[in-house]
């Protein structure tokens, strides 16, 4: 477990380490998950303990919704009067999201059908 955990705060840190380097918009850790996608990728599985390991942090996924709750609640006031574009901006990316999401399903779909 130990070893798979430091695994993953590698990915975190190069990603992190580009983001900073390149001075990009992108958070490191969402490079970082991107560099632990290309890597199992290549490796074509995942490996067990890696799999068991992020299993365990998923289990307590919850735990990590506290700080952003607490954010939440310390600017209250800011988000009440702020809230027509922070509903604006909520709706418009679920919209997005959906319309993506069935788009690149319809084109798995299609190309499963062609290579069956």
């Amino acid at each position: 477990m130990l070893f798979a955990l430091t695994q993953l705060l590698v990915c975190q840190l190069v990603g992190e380490v580009i983001a900073r380097a390149f001075t990009l918009a992108v958070p490191g850790p969402v490079i970082g998950m991107g560099i632990l996608l290309v890597t199992l990728l290549y490796l074509q599985s995942v490996p067990k303990n890696l799999e068991s390991t992020a299993e365990a942090i998923l289990s307590h996924l919850s735990l990590l919704f506290v700080p952003a709750g607490v954010g939440v609640v310390a600017h209250l006031t800011l988000l009440g009067n702020e809230w027509q574009a922070i509903l604006g901006s909520l709706v418009a990316s679920t919209v997005v999201t959906v319309l993506v999401t069935g788009w690149v399903l319809q084109r798995l779909h299609r190309e499963g059908r062609h290579e069956s």
